[in-house]
């Protein structure tokens, strides 16, 4: 029986969010086609366009099963349904993409191989069998290799590759899994493998047999440059300490840590200690580093992360890092696991490698022999760090797995604009409508070729997002090279946002928090509104605004920049403050070793005040505490003192004495503290408990200025935010004593506590202020 034509209705579906490249298109082929229906689908550049008709019931089955059950990449943020008047259609067929008048398109992020196309990768009888670049819609590259939106193969790098006949039966078969993914290929028709040694000679081997030779070079102890995803890696047997040895040496990476791959949870557990939130961070498609706990009997260099008690972990997440791990674990066979460095395709400092010809330059210093292929890199990506804290997850870096994925706001953005982030670990942040497209990480503003890489990569988002900024959002910090960048800009608008209110507000856009907080902003030094550095503050603040309630003593910072590579100096600073200039006769290691002539120039500098800036920092705090226990006077890298100083503490609930002044704001006096510290070293009790007792203190310092705050202002909603927060002994003491008080707590979880997420708190800040 035919249906009657007035039982017939045509909907127009609009789609919005990460749903280009994520097999969206095959699925509501195959849902439509299920349900009986005719009509379209077609990627435009503002999302995707459906139109289906049909009997009324089917079509809305049909839109519930997308609100359900989207493909697993996908993420739908708005479904806009219209009736349109029917058609006639006979078919559904899928529509080839337009090019529209707006672009508000969001492409997925790079994700790890998926367990299908794995076994396909491994099956002797699949046709794909070890073919380096295997992929699918649910897996493989996107935003490393997409050059504009909407997203077809045409603007991608895959561009130059012509399907071979297999391939092309896939794409164009919408039942298949390889249904319009981009990125196809096969042996046949696609990108390859080479091996090129430090002459510039390629060797003959080319896809799997030249990663065979490259796991027996490594296996020899060499060292690779090895292409990924977003960028090259410095690649070399985690096992092997004189390979490892060299690597430091050769990349002047002294004692920071480098990151390790292991082909599977299993491997990773011989060496580390994992939770299950931890193993499902691993094995997620975003596939991060996951920092984990060392077991005390470990295989592993010690060379990897000295003075750490934790290791970056993360499992091959690309066909060529299977196929490699699976080469060497059968060279190195059972009598020893299989653990990679797998370190950023960097000297020191450097942004990453991502191009051949820039690697070739730049990383044969380092490595031995270099495996490339010719499947280009549009956009550099490093790796994602990510650690489970006692508050939840927390991102310590937010880059390949997550990187270009929007965040949804609960606020509109009055006009679109560009925050430009901090000086360190910097991060850009566009803003449209309700979506802040935080970049993906930049690093430290210190080099030409860093601020190359954050003026490339706001030219590709904004032309990614087809966004023209009206404003542009800066730190107050003038020295700041992404101030500058803003300030030179021609855009006209432009709004400074203090450092320490935008690592509040990152924290209040992420969870959507529009009152009043108290706000706990805790960091090396940010430019306060005061001209002062500020770093350890408890602040009062909404999105607009905000008010200071406490902070830490102004201590000076002898010779600004050289202080924070040199903690002995702050350490010399607060036992001045302590014991003034008697501190010199006390008995303890510190001032057994301190040199004299140093600390007398020193001395001079701070009662002349001569490049002394005043400093609130509670990052400079912990450097000064690491000093004096550690007796470590210069680091190799920012933060190793205090991360050492965390790595030694023995947990406890015990505190130290502090002042507390009757001022507004109150300034919170830690020379009580020190003095205690000095009595204990003094009695030679351990360091290790020392160090535990100094964070239970800045907690209880911390958690009772709350209690203060909350019975001034009537506020019960905590934000922590700022890079001290990323040490997880202080975030656990101070979390549990804030959740006893009955306190509502929020950290960062979608973006980095550190000046990795200031770009999002300044555009939160601006955002409201220009909604005022």
């Amino acid at each position: 029986m035919e249906i009657e034509n007035a039982q017939i209705q045509r909907r127009r579906i609009l789609l919005q969010g990460v749903i280009q490249g994520v097999g969206l298109r095959p699925f509501v082929y195959r849902e439509a086609k299920q349900n009986g229906l005719s009509g379209l689908v077609l990627n435009n550049s503002t999302g995707v366009k459906i139109e289906v008709e049909g009997i009324p019931q089917k079509i809305e089955d049909f839109i519930r099963s997308l609100q359900d059950s989207p493909p697993v990449l996908a993420r739908i943020d708005e479904i806009v349904v219209e009736p349109i008047p029917p058609q006639g259609d006979k078919e559904f067929i899928i529509e080839t993409s337009q090019q529209g008048e707006e672009q508000q398109v969001m492409i997925s992020p790079d994700t790890a191989t998926c367990s299908e196309c794995l076994q396909e990768l491994f099956d002797p009888n699949d046709r794909r069998y070890h073919y380096p670049f295997i992929n699918c819609t649910n897996c493989g590259p996107r935003f490393s290799i997409v050059q504009d939106a909407p997203y077809d193969r045409s603007k991608t790098t895959m561009a130059s590759f012509i399907m071979c006949s297999a391939c092309a039966a896939e794409y164009s078969n919408p039942l298949d899994r390889r249904f319009h993914a981009q990125p196809i290929a096969c042996l046949r028709c696609g990108p390859d493998i080479y091996l090129l040694n430090r002459k510039g000679e390629k060797s003959k081997q080319t896809n799997f047999d030249a990663i065979i030779t490259a796991a027996q070079k490594l296996a020899k102890g060499e060292i690779l440059a090895i292409k990924g995803l977003g960028g090259y890696h410095l690649a070399c047997d985690a096992l092997n300490d004189h390979s490892v040895k060299v690597l430091r040496q050769r990349k002047y990476r002294e004692s920071k840590p480098f990151a390790l791959m292991v082909p599977d949870v299993a491997t990773a557990n011989i060496f580390c200690k994992i939770s299950p939130q931890e193993k499902s961070l691993l094995q997620s498609n975003k596939s991060p580093i996951v920092l984990l706990s060392k077991r005390s009997h470990c295989p592993v260099s010690s060379e990897i992360a000295p003075n750490y008690n934790t290791f970056g972990v993360m499992l091959p997440y690309t066909p060529i890092h299977h196929l490699l791990l699976n080469v060497i674990s059968k060279i190195f066979g059972r009598d020893q696991p299989t653990v990679l460095v797998m370190t950023s395709g960097n000297l020191s400092e450097e942004p990453i490698a991502y191009s051949d010809e820039d690697a070739r330059k730049r990383l044969f210093v380092i490595a031995d022999s270099l495996v490339g292929h010719n499947r280009d890199i549009h956009t550099r990506c490093d790796d994602s760090i990510v650690t489970m804290t006692e508050a939840g997850v927390q991102i310590l870096r937010r880059s390949r797995g997550y990187v270009p994925e929007s965040l949804m706001m609960n606020f509109q953005f009055p006009l679109p604009l560009l925050a430009c982030g901090g000086h360190l670990k910097n991060t850009f942040c566009l803003g449209k409508d309700n979506h802040a497209y935080l970049s993906h990480h930049i690093g430290d503003l210190e080099n030409l070729e860093t601020i190359n890489a954050f003026e490339e990569g706001i030219e590709q988002f904004q032309q990614l997002c087809d966004l023209q900024p009206e404003a542009i959002v800066y730190d107050l910090h003038p020295e700041y090279l992404s101030t500058k960048f803003a300030l030179q800009s021609s855009i006209a608008q432009k709004i400074g946002v203090q450092h320490h209110h935008a690592h509040i507000a990152s924290v209040m856009a992420e969870h959507g928090l529009k009152e009043s907080v108290i706000g706990i902003a805790a960091d090396g030094t940010g430019f306060g509104s005061d001209g002062m550095l500020w770093g350890g503050e408890i602040i009062v603040a909404d999105l607009a605004g905000f008010e200071r309630y406490a902070h830490f003593k102004y201590v000076p910072l002898p010779g600004g920049e050289k202080a924070i590579r040199q903690p002995w100096r702050m350490s010399a600073v607060y036992l001045q403050l302590a014991f003034g200039e008697a501190f010199l006769d006390l008995d303890i290691p510190f001032v057994q070793q301190l040199d004299w002539s140093k600390w007398d120039v020193m001395s001079q500098m701070i009662a002349k005040k001569l490049n002394c800036p005043n400093t609130s920092g509670l990052g400079r705090l912990f450097d000064a505490v690491a000093s004096l226990l550690l007796l470590r006077s210069e680091v190799d890298y920012e933060g190793q003192a205090p991360i050492e100083l965390e790595m030694i503490a023995t947990p406890c609930d015990e505190s130290y004495l502090f002042d507390i002044s009757n001022t507004v704001p109150v300034i919170l006096d830690v020379a009580p503290m020190i003095e205690e510290i000095v009595s204990d070293l003094q009695n030679q009790v351990p360091i290790a408990r020392i160090s535990g007792k100094f964070h239970f203190t800045i907690a209880d310092i911390l958690a009772k200025q709350c209690q203060r705050v909350r019975k001034e202002a009537g506020l019960n909603r905590v934000v922590l935010s700022g890079g001290v927060f990323q040490n997880r002994l202080l975030l656990k003491n101070l979390f549990q004593l804030l959740i006893r008080s009955e306190f509502q707590v929020y950290i960062n979880h979608k973006v980095p506590p550190n000046d990795g997420g200031l770009s999002l708190g300044q555009a939160a800040v601006a955002s409201a202020q220009l909604n005022q």
